[in-house]
């Protein structure tokens, strides 16, 4: 297929180019960020099978002009995920490029025949129903409080009223607390996940002291990019929205540790009582997704836990640590 990615140089946007142009597909990734150089000898190999195009995700007429060119899946990832600081600093930013920026490519969409659309939200969509109930699935009521959950649930349903209204076969997924190869911060992206800082501590020559255990259902971005290549590529889905999610908590506390085993000299640890940390918990704990929806229908489930992600992404730090 042809499929264009948009927000697609930035962390999980790399992750599933990697993953689509291992399956043949050809990938166009529009984004106003360039292609991290380390991310494009990366993905040398695959030559004319990916093009990067320069643009900023409101030029609606200029991203008009590149769908009608010939497109069978398109990917809305480009997203500003907003803590709190940029939330107070760029609200209207947030709601523009992670909801309205979307309506005139979903229009494009259905003007030149696209397949299939999938837009990437967040477990944070379900919001403070993340604190009621043990497990979420896909059915659960969402009560999304901050502006960022908010943009996101609202995503997924303007997503699904136009295909209600326009016919287009497009879906949503809630990514759960992904964290892997290609991650960085930046003017769009003040929430990074524990495992980068862990790493950015350990670049720094510094030892890793965690605030906390931070208990998530964290899933490795090579198989949150997996699960959305299966959606891509599946005839008929069933449902307009999945969760993507390893399915159960565990401690990025843990994986530092794991992570720093494989590395003498390394170390993380849990903070001591009122030890200073530059390392930060992003949001309250909340019940992690059920992913019963993807294995039934799909066969798909998440290959990476704790040890394997920590071993995965050992192997990645070695090739590309200059880029966390």
């Amino acid at each position: 297929m042809k499929i264009i990615i948009f927000g697609g140089t930035g962390f999980v946007g790399l992750n599933l180019a990697e993953v689509l142009l291992a399956r043949g597909h050809d990938v166009t990734l529009y984004d106003r960020a360039d292609l991290p150089p380390s991310a494009g000898r990366a993905l040398a190999d695959h030559g004319a099978r990916l093009k990067v195009v320069r643009g900023d995700i409101t030029d609606a007429m200029g991203i008009d002009a590149l769908i009608a060119k010939g497109v069978d899946a398109i990917v809305l990832g480009a997203a500003i995920t907003a803590g709190d600081e940029l939330e107070r600093v760029s609200t209207a930013r947030v709601l523009e490029v992670n909801v309205m920026a979307q309506i005139p490519i979903l229009l494009a969409a259905i003007r030149h025949g696209v397949r299939r659309v999938v837009n990437l939200s967040s477990a944070s969509a379900y919001g403070a129903a993340g604190q009621r109930f043990e497990i979420l699935d896909e059915e659960t009521p969402c009560d999304p409080v901050s502006f960022y959950a908010i943009s996101k649930f609202t995503s997924e349903r303007s997503v699904a009223r136009h295909a209600e209204l326009f016919g287009g076969d497009f879906l949503s997924v809630r990514l759960s607390a992904v964290f892997g190869p290609w991650e960085r911060t930046g003017s769009v992206r003040d929430t990074p996940s524990l495992q980068f800082q862990i790493l950015a501590a350990f670049g720094r020559g510094e030892p890793a002291t965690v605030p906390g255990s931070g208990m998530k259902d964290w899933i490795y971005a090579p198989d949150a990019a997996e699960a959305v290549a299966v959606l891509l590529e599946a005839e008929r889905p069933r449902h307009r929205l999945y969760n993507i999610s390893c399915g159960a908590a565990w401690s990025a506390l843990k994986w530092g540790e794991a992570f720093a085993a494989l590395h003498p000299g390394l170390q993380c640890r849990s903070a001591a009582p009122g030890e200073t940390t530059s390392i930060k918990l992003h949001g309250p704990d909340r019940a992690p997704l059920a992913v019963a929806r993807m294995a039934n229908e799909f066969g798909w489930r998440a290959r990476f836990g704790c040890a394997e992600s920590a071993a995965a992404m050992s192997g990645w730090w070695m090739k590309h640590r200059e880029n966390v």
